[in-house]
């Protein structure tokens, strides 16, 4: 029995799908299906209640599942522990993340990193928010990094920054040319927002409630660069973090209207997995992220 067999067995027990584990580990689901039925072949029991429509385990194979992750953990405790001895600082980090912290917060981060431990690789997902937390439970990626993070029970949340959101506008839309804008002439404009279930919309709208403004958005976009493409031809308004927007303000396509009196914050986080072992790369990733790099984005 060699360690491949115990990883792949609990992210099909965490994934409940033959599909996702294969995935998660480069093989092919019936690859997968194989482990499961070598599994049970080796401790001459079922591990996999196959009478039922969804995903079961068996008494036995419940049992299995916990040995498998208490395995694993010594397995990847040892590993690190061993890179800390050598002082080896290498591997692979996975971050899954929105595309906004992705591709605007992120790059000086990363560039940083790099720089500092060119023997480490690092690989970076682009998703919606919802599947960043299921990517960190089944152990798809090593890091998420999220907007207006949610408690979860098996998530470890550590801060990372915070972002302002602002008002963007067509440099020669009317708000534009106000410096400064007072909540309340937001009400009767165009406005484009994001999907309803990305965070960012949902603290947007609490925005507009605590300042009782009825705004319902004439479009509705998934991701940050579709929301400024709509900004930039100038079909409406938009409150977007500030880091998001800064090239367009430089270049002039796009106009930063402070909000009179008031500043609003979006809180990102990084996750992980509560009890993943760390290693040595993992940490100083970590270590990098804490770093104040105001300025670094244009170096």
């Amino acid at each position: 029995m060699q360690i491949e067999n115990f990883k792949i067995f609990a992210d099909l027990v965490e994934t409940k799908s033959f599909s996702k584990s294969a995935k998660i580990n480069g093989i092919t689901q019936s690859a997968v299906s194989q482990q499961a039925r070598a599994m049970e072949r080796h401790f001459k029991t079922l591990l996999i209640d196959r009478s039922q429509k969804q995903f079961q385990l068996t008494r036995e194979g419940q049992r299995v599942y916990e040995a498998s992750k208490e395995v694993l953990h010594q397995y990847e405790k040892l590993l690190s522990e061993l890179q800390e001895m050598k002082k080896v600082i290498s591997g692979t980090i996975r971050i899954s993340t929105i595309y906004s912290i992705g591709l605007h917060e992120l790059p000086p981060y990363i560039k940083r990193f790099l720089h500092d431990f060119p023997s480490v690789n690092v690989r970076v997902e682009y998703r919606r928010s919802n599947l960043v937390y299921e990517d960190i439970l089944h152990n798809s990626v090593d890091f998420g990094l999220v907007a207006f993070p949610v408690k979860v029970r098996q998530i470890e949340q550590l801060p990372f920054r915070d972002d302002r959101l602002v008002l963007i506008t067509h440099p020669s839309h009317e708000l534009a040319k106000a410096g400064e804008v007072d909540m309340k002439t937001l009400a009767g404009q165009k406005f484009i927002g994001f999907d309803p279930d990305i965070p960012t919309r949902k603290a947007v709208d609490q925005i507009f409630r605590d300042n009782k403004l009825e705004i319902e958005p004439v479009m509705e976009f998934d991701n940050i660069e579709t929301v400024k493409r709509a900004v930039e031809i100038d079909h409406g308004i938009a409150i977007v973090p500030q880091a998001t927007v800064l090239q367009e303000s430089k270049q002039g396509s796009l106009c930063i209207v402070p909000f009179k009196g008031k500043e609003f914050s979006r809180p990102l986080a990084i996750l992980h997995r509560k009890g993943r072992v760390l290693t040595p790369a993992m940490k100083k990733f970590i270590e990098v992220l804490n770093m104040d790099m105001t300025g670094a984005a244009g170096a």
